[in-house]
């Protein structure tokens, strides 16, 4: 096969994530992807998520009840990073795994908004593990960061459950095509609900 023909590695770690849904083992790869994928997994458990949810629909809020615990955990763990082993995990995260530009953006965020920056990583596109990491660096108490977490990768992985039970096999496509935009657009409002509830108190 000529090199330009070949699949990116990214693309074949895609491909080795989505096979697990093949196997008996599904449920556990699912959660040991959202684990890993909270701190340093470069491919989101969403696209498991999916392949389970729509080979056995009656199933689909259990897998997602399996992906938010396994991110959830995963988020702690990336929190523990942050906080108590940056020193020596900081030389191999910062560039290889999160970008060192977006690291300290966010880090800044976090002396402003706190939990509601987790939650909008955590319902979003956005990389959730760049939160979880630097929530721990920048020290936010930690009943905020698991509030906000559960809120988010709950509220994340309970919608793909919902939409693969409303429309089946058709699910996979109108996810492909909206769910970004669906997640971003829902967590601007709760963000902005919760400002301005914030404002008027």
């Amino acid at each position: 096969m000529p090199e330009s023909a070949r699949p990116n590695p990214l693309r074949r770690l895609y491909d080795w994530v989505l096979s697990w849904a093949k196997t008996p083992y599904g449920t556990w790869a699912l959660f040991a992807l959202a684990f890993m994928e909270s701190s340093f997994f470069p491919i989101p458990p969403d696209v498991l998520l999916i392949a389970l949810c729509v080979g056995a629909p009656n199933r689909a809020f259990t897998f997602a009840a399996v992906c938010t615990a396994g991110s959830v955990l995963g988020g702690l763990f990336g929190y523990y990073i942050g906080y108590g082993l940056w020193s020596v995990f900081e030389p191999w995260l910062l560039g290889p795994v999160l970008p060192r530009e977006d690291f300290a953006a966010v880090t800044e965020k976090y002396r402003e908004y706190g939990g509601v920056a987790v939650f909008a990583a955590a319902f979003t596109p956005i990389p959730y593990k760049v939160f979880t990491v630097a929530a721990g660096v920048s020290h936010l108490a930690l009943a905020p960061f698991i509030l906000a977490s559960l809120a988010g990768r709950g509220g994340r992985f309970f919608l793909v459950g919902a939409v693969v039970r409303l429309f089946g096999d058709r699910a996979r496509e109108l996810i492909d095509r909206y769910f970004n935009l669906l997640t971003i657009v829902g967590a601007i409002l709760l963000i902005g609900g919760f400002l301005l509830v914030r404002a008027m108190g």
